[in-house]
Formats: C-alpha cells, sequence, structure tokens
C-alpha cells in the first residue's frame, strides 16, 4: 500500500472519529486513522485498532457525514472485536477444513475398496474423488463468510448506535451503500449470496434504512464549518492527486472558492508553474492568516523549489498554528532546516524532529531528516541509531541492524542508545523463523 501522511487531512478525520470512538468506548489515543494512495472508495480496520482510509473515499464523499459513516461503520467492527474473533473463526475454520479432508479422504479409501470387491472396478472416477475432497472445504467457506456477513451487518447496527449516541445522522451511510448498490446493480444478479463477506446491496440497505429512520437525528446536518473543512480536504486531494484535466474539471478558473483556489494552486505547482502557485499561495494565506496549512503549502512549494531557507519562516509559522499531532508540518521544517546547510539551524532541526519522532515513532520521514541532522552536527553514533529507526519502522530490517550495529559499537553498553540498538539487532518479523 502507499500510505499518505497530510497533518490537515489526519486531523480532519482525527475530528471526525473523536465523538464515535467516545461513543464506542474506544481510547482516542490507541486508535489510528492512516491514509492509504488508492482512488477507490475503501475503507477497512487491520492490525488491532487501526482503520485505513483510501483517498479515493475522501474525494469521492460529497459530505463529512458520508465518511463519518464510514467511519462509524469500521469502528463497529473495533468495538465487535471482530478482527480476533475473525482470526479465530479462520483458525477454526482451518482445523475443520483439515479434518473434514481428512474424513473424506478416508471415505473415498473405503469406497475405492467397495466399489472394487462389487464390480471389479478400481475405486471411482477423479470427478468423484474430487467431490469428496473439496466437499468439506466448500462447507467450511460458506461457515466463515456466513460469520463475516454477519459481522458486516453487526457493524451496520453499531455504527448506527454511536451515529445516534453522537446526534449525527446515519444518512451518510445510506448515501454511500446506496452507491454501491447502484454501482453493482447488474453485476449482483448471477452472483451466490452465500459466496459473498458482505451482505447483498439492496438487503444491506433495507436493514440499514429502517435503523437509520428510526433515530431523532435522522435529519441532523453536518455543521458548515466542519463541510468546509470537507471541502478543503476534498480539493487538496484532487489537486495532489488528480490529473490537470481533472482539477480543470472540477474546479474551473471561474470558480473563486476557497476550496478551487487551493486545488489549482497545488495543480500549479505540480506541474512547475512556480510563480504562479506561490502567488496563490500568498493569496489563500491573506484569506485566512491563521490556517496552518496555507502556510504550510508556501513553505511546501519554496521547499520543492530548492528555497529550503525561504521554506523556514512560513513552516513555523505552520506549526505554531496547527496542533501538537501535527507531525507532517514538523517533518517538513525539519526538512527545511537541514536543508538549508546552515550550521546555525541544525540543533533546531534536531530539536524540531526529535519532537516529532517523539509524537508519531512511525515516521520513516522524520527518523532520516533526523539522521541528516546528526550527522551534520558530528554526532554519528546518534545518526545511525536515528538512521537505523527509520529503516527499521520502513519495514528494511536487514538495512536497519546493519545501521544499529555501527551504532550500538560507538554506544556504552546499557546506555539507552545502546539498548536501543540492541532492540532492533534482536527483533525478528513475524514469520522470519
Amino acid at each position: 500500500m502507499s500510505i499518505i501522511r497530510d497533518a490537515e487531512i489526519e486531523q480532519l478525520l482525527r475530528d471526525y472519529t473523536a465523538p464515535v470512538f467516545k461513543a464506542a468506548g474506544i481510547h482516542a489515543g490507541a486508535a489510528k486513522i492512516i491514509l492509504v494512495g488508492d482512488r477507490s472508495f475503501n475503507a477497512f480496520v487491520a492490525d488491532g485498532q487501526k482503520i485505513f482510509v483510501n483517498t479515493g473515499s475522501l474525494m469521492e464523499a460529497k459530505t463529512p457525514n458520508e465518511i463519518i459513516g464510514v467511519l462509524a461503520h469500521e469502528t463497529g467492527h473495533i468495538a465487535g472485536g471482530h478482527l480476533a474473533r475473525g482470526r479465530q473463526e479462520l483458525a477454526k475454520a482451518t482445523i475443520l477444513s483439515i479434518a473434514g479432508m481428512l474424513a473424506s479422504a478416508g471415505a473415498m479409501v473405503a469406497a475405492s475398496g467397495a466399489f472394487s470387491r462389487s464390480d471389479g472396478r478400481v475405486g471411482m472416477d477423479s470427478a468423484g474423488a474430487a467431490g469428496i475432497l473439496l466437499g468439506p472445504q466448500e462447507a467450511v467457506k460458506r461457515s466463515l463468510l456466513s460469520y463475516q456477513r454477519g459481522e458486516e451487518q453487526a457493524a451496520d447496527r453499531a455504527a448506527v448506535k454511536f451515529l445516534t449516541a453522537t446526534h449525527q445522522s446515519a444518512k451518510g451511510m445510506l448515501t454511500v451503500f446506496s452507491r454501491f448498490a447502484s454501482e453493482s446493480m447488474f453485476k449482483t444478479q448471477a452472483i451466490d449470496p452465500y459466496l459473498q463477506s458482505h451482505p447483498m446491496p439492496n438487503e444491506r440497505i433495507a436493514n440499514l434504512d429502517q435503523a437509520a429512520k428510526q433515530s431523532p437525528f435522522f435529519e441532523a446536518v453536518d455543521a458548515p464549518a466542519l463541510q468546509a473543512r470537507h471541502d478543503l480536504m476534498r480539493a487538496k486531494l484532487v489537486g495532489f492527486m488528480g490529473a490537470s484535466g481533472e482539477v480543470a474539471r472540477r474546479y474551473p478558473i471561474s470558480d473563486n472558492s476557497l476550496p478551487a483556489r487551493y486545488a489549482r494552486v497545488i495543480a500549479d505547482n505540480r506541474v512547475g508553474r512556480l510563480e504562479e502557485a506561490l502567488r496563490g499561495a500568498d493569496a489563500l494565506v491573506a484569506s485566512e492568516p491563521k490556517n496552518p496549512y496555507f502556510w504550510e503549502l508556501k513553505g511546501q512549494i519554496l521547499l520543492e523549489a530548492g528555497r529550503a531557507t525561504q521554506a523556514i519562516a512560513p513552516l513555523r509559522k505552520a506549526v505554531a498554528l496547527a496542533a501538537p499531532t501535527a507531525v507532517p508540518i514538523r517533518v517538513l521544517l525539519g526538512h527545511a532546516l537541514v536543508s538549508s546547510e546552515n550550521p546555525t539551524y541544525i540543533n533546531e532541526a534536531i530539536s524540531v524532529l526529535a519532537n516529532a519522532t517523539q509524537r508519531d515513532e512511525d515516521s520513516a520521514e522524520a527518523w532520516e531528516f533526523l539522521s541528516m541532522a546528526y550527522f551534520r552536527k558530528g554526532e554519528n553514533a546518534k545518526a545511525q541509531l536515528a538512521a537505523a529507526e527509520g529503516l527499521f519502522v520502513a519495514g528494511k530490517y536487514v538495512e536497519a541492524r546493519t545501521q544499529a550495529s555501527r551504532a550500538q559499537a560507538q554506544f556504552k553498553e546499557g546506555t539507552p542508545g545502546w539498548l536501543k540498538a540492541d532492540d532492533i539487532l534482536t527483533y525478528r518479523p513475524p514469520g522470519s523463523e
């Protein structure tokens, strides 16, 4: 998967999920929302309490309520412990499948002997043998899929419960699932409903429609300020991910709204129209001087243009205005400080990037630039340890161990740096042994 990091979008999704998590009894700090760079409309839960959301979902959802409904559904999976129970069902299904195959193999041997004694034929034909062997597997598969469909329905019901508890409508969920139903209307006519992992669209919508309309908040609408942030998020994603034609189609030059201008500035920068992009970024900052993400965009444009020193001031402003959780902006500022090659900025770079890694240990970029900053300062042991940390979170375990070994040799045994390097050296990813 292509993972996308963006402070503005991450903060908006945190704000979307905060009341839902509270209603579900989930600690907001324990759950994480991860953006996937995929244009399809999809979201899923994996690896404990992590919700993965495709950027295509955010680009296509016209209202916050649509995405909140999707996130509430995924929260239903977390609250219901569906991942852990799903693993148990899968393990049970595997055992049943193996047991069934062994029993079928025994039956096949017995049948083969019976046939040969009664009429002289040797066993049965290959189709008959395959049928006996595959029969138990098919039954187990249908049982597992039935379990998955039940979990999806349970997550739908939980989502409506959470939305009602937070005085929000489930109408957005209905909109999303109705869209799916329309897209799959012709595909599902010849599909066996018992071989699907999700309920059939029409059945799902009927059940959801009944539950959703019982809520006293069914007609509730999103707050205008939240809708405005949602519109900016969609424009940002189109600007960064859409082709020039798509940007022009969605946000024509005649559209002078803030989201349209946002998308066009980003698109101008992508195609190398630097001066136009900078003028547009300055206009955005002038229209909302307290918006940290407009300052971030200006700094990013300058940094990508090779003007690292000029990027520092707007990025400092962005960090000052943004929430402390806006790690990607801190990483961008650290990048600019290091890239300026000005030794007077090195201590600030180390401070900013160390703060970023403390807040988000999974930011490989933060570790990478922190390593560069330590090298510039001449602290090689810390530089190699930071490099090892970055490689480790990126899943490059062999390279991480190489850097950790070099770092550990320079730390005194038992010190924090030595122990951290040792953690990396002794780690073995699941399935490696």
